[in-house]
């Protein structure tokens, strides 16, 4: 019908992150950097100076190339933290084409995933078969 809406393509309106006051955050925590998800390695709190907040310098690193990210907030504002989850696989085979077959804890298995490429990417194929390889 005219003028009716239309709910058959609605999702749950969950965000990939959400805001936190920057003083709040804590070392070996997560927050946005640069637009990047990062694990808090360091951070200090400088003192209220003559022209206003405290502010919090942050150093992070990627979660995912490990590539290091710095950041300066005032600590009453706020900053995005990304919802991250930890999720253990162990590996179950590597095909010919670079795709791995990662089984859950729950028997749930997934090979929509390629092995990466580099150092990382040779020391698994490497290791593959001579011992249990978990991925994270």
């Amino acid at each position: 019908m005219e003028g009716e809406e239309d709910y058959s393509a609605a999702n749950a309106g969950a965000s990939a992150t959400y805001p936190v006051q920057c003083s709040s955050l804590r070392k070996n925590g997560f927050v946005m950097l640069k637009a990047r998800p990062c694990k808090i390695m360091e951070m200090s709190t400088s003192k209220t100076g003559k022209h206003g907040h405290a502010k919090v310098h942050l150093v992070g690193l990627d979660i995912f190339p490990n590539k290091k990210y710095e950041d300066l907030c005032p600590s009453t504002h706020n900053i995005d933290v990304p919802n991250v989850n930890r999720c253990d696989f162990q590996l179950i085979d590597i095909s010919d084409d670079g795709f791995v077959t990662l089984m859950n804890d729950k028997g749930d298995t997934r090979d929509d995933l390629r092995i990466p490429e580099g150092e990382l990417g040779t020391k698994i194929k490497d290791e593959f078969g001579k011992k249990d390889i978990t991925v994270i």
